[in-house]
């Protein structure tokens, strides 16, 4: 069974980064907002745990997505089953301003004083987004996302 798994790794001031892996295989970097105890609509990670993929046709990205990407896009990777968290989204962008509480895609990273942002963003989502798309075709639509900071 595939299995697909979020690994946070280092932690700046308003940004965690992240590993994305697919059966054990790294794929690229994600970057999200800043963990916190108490949510904070649009600027907190998502929490740790088990969850669900899933394609959303319905939301309001698609229609941005659908026109940037073509037919390639197929709908939004969301990834759902959080409690007080809805619309999470793996999708293009750069910095933590950027996130809205949902990862974004890298194929690289740097840190800019105290936070990180990802870097080639559309790169790695063309990339990783028909695998997860294909994953999610199949019924391998489980995700685990853990911390393991490293630095």
């Amino acid at each position: 069974m595939m299995r697909i798994k979020i690994v946070r790794v280092a932690q700046g001031k308003q940004s965690t980064l992240s590993h994305l892996y697919i059966d054990g295989i790294f794929q690229c970097y994600l970057l999200e907002d800043k963990i916190r105890a108490e949510k904070i609509k649009h600027q907190t990670a998502i929490p740790t745990g088990n969850f669900q993929l899933r394609l959303n046709t319905w939301g309001g990205m698609n229609t941005k997505y659908k026109t940037s990407m073509g037919k390639v896009h197929e709908g939004m990777i969301e990834i759902y089953g959080f409690p007080n968290f809805d619309y999470i989204y793996i999708h293009i962008g750069n910095l933590h301003s950027e996130t809205s509480g949902c990862p974004l895609t890298g194929f690289g990273f740097q840190k800019i004083g105290e936070d990180y942002q990802v870097v080639q963003s559309r790169d790695a989502y063309k990339m990783v987004y028909p695998k997860l798309v294909k994953l999610i075709k199949d019924k391998q639509t489980a995700i685990v996302i853990e911390n393991n900071f490293q630095f």
